[in-house]
């Protein structure tokens, strides 16, 4: 239950492991006008019932046996999340776990491991929310540092961008927050030689679908690592930055529930890249959820704990 997508994801545990059996994702939008108050919305309270209510009616005509649900981080921040909690579990039975910024970045790492072979050299893992962004330095064995910071898309839009196309100024305002923001990453990467940048789904994704669709690039749907490179990026920044809602919607590959928040995250990825050297950009399709799946399944014995 993010801050601006809520994920289904259907699976099934058998003798070879799982399989992930059915995907969708609706843009709730819990986070729009209160995240940087700290409270869900009336409205954005009903979003997240009329979702959750859509999910379970789904995971039901999958006879699905046991469900989880886990809220992020503007739930996590919220004055009024146990009350949402409560309404949630009254009105479909479902009983939501709020996990911590730390948590939802292990999983992560999970995630994007089972999907991407990460390999001995470390990567930088950066899944951008709504609510937040985790970071993970890590390679295919362990995770050497990680940590949540509560920059998100959402925040960043509505405390940022009042205009659209976005401003010179608003653009140096976010330079400026994200140079406060961001020191602990700089100092980890300092520390830890990172070169390359993975993206976790999310906005991500959004920009291999673009990158794809102007290169003439078909990729299967349930592809786990799509293309993108740090020249492709830059180009469909710069496209962006000069651009309003609506023209950014006529873009091939821009989705709807990302047009709004897409130019700040854009601005987030284009800082790093400035400011530390990476080699090259990975996106993996797997995330968050894989993450808590995979960390579901006990290998040895193939079984749901």
């Amino acid at each position: 239950m993010g801050t601006n997508t809520f994920h289904l994801l259907l699976a099934e545990a058998d003798a070879r492991g799982y399989h992930i059996t059915y995907r969708d994702r609706l843009a709730v939008k819990i986070g729009k006008n209160g995240i940087n108050r700290g409270i869900i919305t009336e409205e954005g309270m009903n979003r997240a019932l009329l979702a959750m209510q859509s999910f379970k009616n789904m995971a039901d005509q999958h006879n699905v046996s046991k469900i989880y649900a886990f809220g992020t981080s503007a739930l996590r921040n919220a004055s009024n999340s146990n009350d949402i909690v409560q309404r949630i579990e009254a009105v479909t039975g479902i009983k939501a776990n709020i996990i911590s910024g730390d948590l939802e970045a292990e999983y992560i790492y999970l995630g994007v491991k089972s999907a991407l072979g990460l390999g001995e050299e470390n990567s930088l893992i950066i899944d951008i929310g709504g609510g937040s962004v985790e970071f993970i330095i890590g390679n295919n064995h362990q995770i050497h540092w990680k940590k949540s910071f509560e920059i998100g898309a959402q925040r960043l839009l509505e405390k940022f961008q009042q205009h659209d196309p976005i401003t010179t100024e608003e653009l140096h305002a976010l330079d400026d927050y994200f140079k406060d923001n961001l020191t602990l990453l700089f100092d980890a990467l300092k520390r830890l030689p990172t070169h390359t940048m993975v993206g976790s789904s999310g906005t991500f994704d959004t920009l291999s679908d673009i990158f794809c669709a102007e290169h003439d690039i078909h990729k299967p749907v349930e592809e786990v690592e799509t293309p993108l490179t740090i020249e492709g990026f830059y180009d469909i920044y710069h496209k962006i930055l000069t651009m309003d809602r609506a023209q950014r919607l006529q873009i091939p590959g821009m989705v709807e529930m990302r047009v709004d928040m897409i130019v700040v995250a854009c601005c987030l990825i284009r800082y790093l890249l400035e400011h530390h050297t990476f080699n090259r950009i990975r996106v993996s399709t797997y995330s968050l959820k894989e993450g808590v799946l995979a960390s579901m399944i006990d290998e040895s014995t193939m079984t749901f704990k």
